[in-house]
């Protein structure tokens, strides 16, 4: 195992998915999947145990589910990177999960470039969400916000944040606004922490 690749844990409780993805990760030369798991509850212990640089994690499991492990692994203190990995596109389980301190939330129908750029981008502490749901997550977190919230945002992150929610890439934000790329990006991260969607 070399000692620069980026350490995952994998916890899906599809066998067949999760081997597919161990597989395929073990192809790309910046990854080690240094342990699985089918629940949870034994997510949460391998996590422990390995202390890994990211954790792939889906929704919809047994005994315990992606977001409760989310919130325990917070409780318990672990700031590991937590990427979402899941069918899920529901508006609930989107801000559920970034409420609960998920790091990313990508679609399992994501193209294996788009898998190793949204892990790599999460190692590195960023946020990352599947462009295919990015509109529907702000849409449900405006609608959940406290009165008045929206306050706090200045114009350009009010500006910033319609794009997003009409499903603009950073790109396209970038080019509409006149601005940069990492402009956007920094104003996005502004919006997301004081939205306190992030951890």
């Amino acid at each position: 195992m070399s000692p620069d690749r980026i350490r995952l844990v994998v916890v899906d409780d599809h066998a067949l998915f999760r081997k597919g993805l161990i597989s395929l990760l073990a192809d790309m030369a910046e990854f080690d999947v240094v342990a699985e798991a089918d629940n949870g509850q034994e997510g949460l212990a391998q996590v422990q145990q390995y202390h890994p640089d990211v954790v792939l994690l889906d929704i919809n499991m047994p005994v315990l589910d992606g977001i409760e492990t989310v919130k325990a692994l917070r409780r318990s203190g672990e700031d590991v990177p937590i990427l979402m990995l899941t069918i899920s596109q529901n508006d609930q389980d989107l801000v559920a999960a970034i409420k609960a301190g998920a790091d990313g939330y990508l679609l399992k129908n994501a193209e294996p470039e788009d898998l190793r750029k949204a892990i790599l981008h999460v190692a590195q502490g960023e946020g990352v969400l599947s462009p295919e749901i990015t509109g529907a997550v702000l849409k449900a977190l405006a609608k959940s916000m406290p009165e008045g919230a929206n306050m706090q945002l200045s114009e350009r992150e009010l500006e910033v944040l319609n794009c997003m929610a009409d499903g603009m890439k950073t790109q396209d934000i970038a080019s509409t606004l006149f601005v940069s790329e990492n402009t956007v990006k920094t104003h996005i991260r502004h919006i997301f922490e004081k939205l306190e969607v992030s951890r």
